[in-house]
């Protein structure tokens, strides 16, 4: 039964995604002198000008890099263009692309040792895309449209790694995060960014990024007396686990309930 249901989670899932009209998201481009940052802004109901907005930014997964400025809007977009959503939660919602030579996390070079990965992960510095991304969300409350209070992320697989990485390099800066099968630097994740109320999401089978970096993440936030980090885990499925993620009835309740 369980499977089935699955099945349906999936289907249902991919035909909302063709047939979601994202037009409502604005194509807009981000230049900080020779980089350049394509972005989808999806703008408050009923803006008002001169006030400022909750930020919410997304970031997407490595197959959705390019430089169409399309594609980053493929998983997750629709979460936030419901009518419901958008009358209880006005915010400003931004998708940005990072392109196909670039990633949201540095990494180390795959000849490193797995015990050496674990230990440099978010340790050596921005990516160009992450130092947009940052650069961007900072022009937005410069330019009083969003409320430096209210500021979110979240991301999934490769955005699920950039989320972690931007939260631990500005671990003042988000009001809350949320990961969707992404990983991070256990031990300093746990000693930078504790104290930032995040939401982990994994799939008990993942076969793409393993679940195990995240249970101890969860478990090394609780013994450090993190009294905001929820951990999810779906039984039974694998990497695509945005998909129960997306339709978590709390997720934006709890994101926005969040405030510096």
């Amino acid at each position: 039964m369980k499977k089935i249901v699955s099945v349906l989670t999936l289907l249902l899932s991919i035909h909302f995604t063709q047939a979601q009209d994202f037009s409502n998201y604005r194509k807009e481009v981000f230049i900080q002198g020779a980089d350049t940052l394509r972005y989808r802004m999806l703008y408050p109901e009923n803006y008002k000008k001169r006030k400022r907005y909750p930020l919410v930014v997304f970031l997407h997964g490595a197959g959705e890099r390019g430089n169409d400025n399309e594609h980053q809007l493929d998983l997750g977009a629709s979460l936030f263009l419901s009518d419901s959503v958008r009358h209880q939660f006005p915010a400003f919602v931004i998708f940005p692309q990072c392109p196909t030579d670039s990633t949201w996390n540095k990494f180390i070079t795959k000849s490193d040792t797995t015990e050496a990965y674990n230990r440099t992960l978010n340790s050596v510095g921005l990516t160009t895309s992450e130092r947009l991304v940052k650069q961007l969300m900072d022009s937005l409350v410069d330019h009083k449209l969003a409320d430096k209070k209210r500021m979110y992320i979240g991301g999934l697989s490769l955005g699920g790694f950039g989320t972690y990485d931007l939260v631990i390099h500005y671990p003042d800066y988000f009001a809350a995060a949320f990961s969707i099968c992404g990983q991070a630097n256990v031990n300093l994740y746990t000693k930078k960014a504790g104290h930032v109320p995040l939401w982990i999401f994994h799939g008990a089978i993942d076969n793409v990024i393993p679940v195990q970096p995240n249970r101890d993440l969860y478990q090394s936030l609780q013994k450090k007396g993190a009294k905001q980090v929820k951990y999810t885990e779906y039984a039974g499925v694998m990497h695509n686990s945005w998909i129960n993620a997306f339709v978590e009835p709390s997720l934006l309740p709890w994101l926005f309930s969040f405030k510096k």
